[in-house]
C-alpha cells in the first residue's frame, strides 16, 4: 500500500495518521512529548508521601508503640503506614492528570475537538488519557516500593505484587477521576475534588488501623476506595494475604472499568453529539 502522501499546512508537512485500533497510543505519545521538558514537574508527585512517611512515620515512630496483625505478628508505626503511603502516592500521581489536565484539555486548550478531527475516537481518548495517568502513577509507585525496601519496611515475598496492585489502583482512580472530570464546569468545581481526597486520606486506615474507629465510621471507611487499596498494599508488604484481598481487587476492577466507559461516553456527548 503506498503511504499516505504528507499535507502542507501552515507551512509543515503533516502525515496523515491511519486509523488503527491502537489510536490511543497517539495521546500517550503526545503528553510524552509535553512532558519530556517538565520532567522535573512529572516527578514532584511523589515526593508528598515520601515527606510523610519520613515525618511522621519515622519522626512518631519512636512515640507509637508497635501494632499487631491479624496473625499476632508485631509491626512497627513506619512498616504500618509505609503500604499506606504507598496507596496514596499511586492515587495522587493517577488523580493529577485525570483531573486538572483532563479539564484543561477539554474545557479550555480544546485538544480533545482537534484529536476528533482525526480518525482517533472518543475511547481512544479516555483509554490513552488513563493509560497515561496509569504510567504516572507506576513511576511514583515503583520508586516508593524501592524506598520501603531500601529502609526495610517490609516483611514479605508478597511484596513483588505491591507494584501491580499500585497499578490497579492508579487506574481505578484515573478512570473515575476523568469521569468525574468530564461533568465539571469550573475550576471552582475541583475544590470537591480536595474535600473529597483528604478526609478519604486522612481517615482510610492510612495512619490508625481499622479497629480504633467506631463501628458506624467503620463501614463508612471499608467503603472508600483508598481503603482498598491501603488494605490490599497493606496485607501484601506484610504478608497478611487472605481471601478478602480478592474483594479489594475486585472493587478497584470495577471502579476503574466504570470510569473509563462514563469518560469515553462523556466526550462523545460533549464533543460529537
Amino acid at each position: 500500500m503506498t503511504p499516505p502522501t504528507p499535507t502542507p499546512i501552515l507551512g509543515l508537512r503533516l502525515t496523515p495518521m491511519p486509523l488503527v485500533r491502537g489510536g490511543w497510543t497517539r495521546v500517550i505519545e503526545r503528553t510524552f512529548v509535553v512532558y519530556r521538558k517538565a520532567w522535573l514537574v512529572f516527578l514532584t508527585g511523589m515526593l508528598e508521601p515520601l515527606f510523610y512517611l519520613l515525618s511522621i512515620g519515622v519522626g512518631l515512630a519512636a512515640l507509637v508503640p508497635a501494632f499487631t496483625l491479624s496473625d499476632g505478628t508485631p509491626i512497627g508505626y513506619t512498616a504500618f503506614i509505609a503500604p499506606a503511603m504507598l496507596a496514596a502516592s499511586a492515587m495522587n500521581g493517577a488523580i493529577f492528570d485525570s483531573t486538572y489536565g483532563v479539564f484543561f484539555r477539554l474545557k479550555y486548550q480544546k485538544l480533545y475537538d482537534v484529536m476528533l478531527a482525526t480518525p482517533l475516537r472518543p475511547r481512544d481518548i479516555a483509554v490513552g488519557e488513563i493509560v497515561w495517568s496509569l504510567g504516572r502513577g507506576t513511576v511514583y509507585s515503583a520508586a516508593f516500593v524501592l524506598i520501603m525496601v531500601a529502609m526495610d519496611l517490609t516483611s514479605s515475598w508478597w511484596t513483588w505484587l505491591a507494584l501491580p496492585a499500585a497499578m490497579l489502583i492508579g487506574f481505578a482512580f484515573a478512570g473515575m477521576a476523568m469521569a468525574l472530570t468530564t461533568f465539571m464546569r469550573s475550576w471552582q468545581d475541583f475544590e470537591f475534588v480536595q474535600l473529597a481526597i483528604m478526609p478519604m486520606f486522612l481517615f482510610s486506615a492510612t495512619f490508625y488501623p481499622l479497629a480504633t474507629y467506631p463501628e458506624g465510621l467503620r463501614l463508612v471507611v471499608q467503603a472508600t476506595p483508598l481503603y482498598q487499596g491501603v488494605a490490599l498494599e497493606r496485607a501484601l508488604t506484610t504478608g497478611t494475604v487472605g481471601v478478602e484481598a480478592v474483594g479489594h481487587v475486585a472493587y478497584l476492577v470495577v471502579m476503574g472499568v466504570v470510569g473509563l466507559r462514563i469518560a469515553a461516553h462523556r466526550i462523545d456527548t460533549l464533543l460529537l453529539r
